[in-house]
């Protein structure tokens, strides 16, 4: 692939993902809790959850304009989507209530984690 198309496809991944942070992940807790929310219910968390993921999403979106300056807000959120999903995994584990969400938010953030990482201009490259 060449670094054009890469920067292309890179674009296109950082807006679908900055879109889905800001405006999916609620309609998600809302119609597949067992995949995308935590029991007890705790709406307290939700919010933040919501806060924080909404405001990478907008940063995605900007940064997407010229992703190859913005290779350290693509690796932070590579890494800290597969930390995120490494911790949710460990907890669904250990609650067995909670296994659905190895195939709902688990599953989706390792899919952005690896999508961006392989996406994303290589440093020679920027």
């Amino acid at each position: 692939m060449t670094n054009d198309t890469r920067i292309k496809y890179l674009r296109f991944a950082m807006v679908l993902v900055g879109l889905i942070f800001i405006f999916g992940i609620y309609p998600l807790m809302q119609m597949w809790p067992s995949g995308w929310r935590w029991n007890p219910n705790q709406s307290e968390y939700e919010q933040m959850i919501l806060g924080i993921y909404a405001t990478l999403g907008i940063f995605l979106l900007i940064g997407s304009r010229h992703p190859e300056r913005n290779r350290s807000l693509i690796g932070f959120t590579v890494w800290s989507s597969v930390v995120h999903a490494g911790i949710m995994a460990y907890q669904s584990f250990a609650e067995p209530m909670e296994r659905g969400h190895l195939v709902g938010d688990v599953a989706a953030l390792l899919i952005v984690a690896i999508l961006l990482g392989l996406l994303m201009p290589r440093a020679a490259e920027a």
